[in-house]
């Protein structure tokens, strides 16, 4: 069974100037022709035809293609193999590059203005901008969302700086209390946590009831108990039950 030209175009979704290209630098020559003059195309054709619109697709120039397929120690399923790693590897940029782009959104969102290498040095390599996406669709119509959304607005690279020092130092000096096998109820680790608190209030007003459900969320969601357990193992935990034991202390005088 044979193909021609025109066919072999449609079907492969390319132009006939293409193929005849392709035919007269013999990449693709046809198999034969018809008695009336038409290149006529096989199956082998069409399947060398689809590995070489693969590997045009992944950016490579046709001299290139031509050694690639032309090579008699390579059969397909070498090249499926190859063509399988090529994708897997272009799926792994693309990835990176979507991440990236969730960055910068994030810092749009957020008012930020910064060039690319500053957001990645205060975003870091774990933040993704699905999480402002999924506040805005958990706590978007709350009054804390909206102060939090005011304040941001008005932030300098100069504000977000001081806002990440701030939290890594107090990260740091819990983990350490941690280490030192400070109680989480003890007055150490319940100023540590009403530091904590004033630290959010920097974006909304944190009661100590909201401030206790964020100590539970620290657990329940893995995404932050991650965060603070990769500062130091067991710290959600700890500064969960700090967090209930200072408004434990606090929450009757503040009332």
């Amino acid at each position: 069974m044979g193909w021609t030209v025109g066919q072999v175009a449609q079907l492969a979704g390319v132009s006939v100037r293409t193929l005849h290209h392709y035919g007269r630098i013999g990449l693709l020559p046809p198999a034969d022709r018809s008695g009336t003059g038409y290149r006529v195309y096989t199956e082998a054709q069409l399947d060398r035809l689809r590995h070489i619109l693969f590997y045009r697709e992944l950016g490579f120039p046709l001299e290139e293609i031509a050694t690639i397929l032309d090579d008699p120690g390579t059969d397909t399923r070498a090249h499926l193999r190859r063509q399988r790693e090529l994708l897997a590897d272009r799926i792994a940029r693309l990835e990176r590059m979507v991440a990236t782009v969730d960055k910068e959104l994030e810092a749009h969102v957020m008012g930020v203005h910064l060039t690319p290498q500053e957001r990645f040095e205060l975003f870091g390599p774990n933040y993704s901008a699905d999480y402002e996406t999924e506040a805005g669709q958990r706590w978007g119509d709350t009054e804390a969302w909206r102060q939090s959304q005011q304040a941001v607005s008005g932030f300098t690279k100069a504000d977000w700086i001081e806002v990440k020092r701030s939290g890594d130092d107090l990260n740091r000096r819990m983990a350490q209390a941690l280490a030192d096998g400070v109680g989480p109820d003890s007055e150490a680790a319940t100023d540590l946590a009403e530091e904590h608190r004033a630290q959010i209030g920097r974006f909304y007003d944190c009661s100590y009831a909201m401030h206790r459900g964020l100590g539970d969320m620290y657990l329940q969601d893995e995404r932050f108990t991650r965060t603070y357990e990769s500062v130091a193992p067991g710290l959600a935990r700890w500064l969960r039950d700090a967090i209930h034991a200072n408004a434990d202390r606090r929450e009757p005088a503040a009332g």
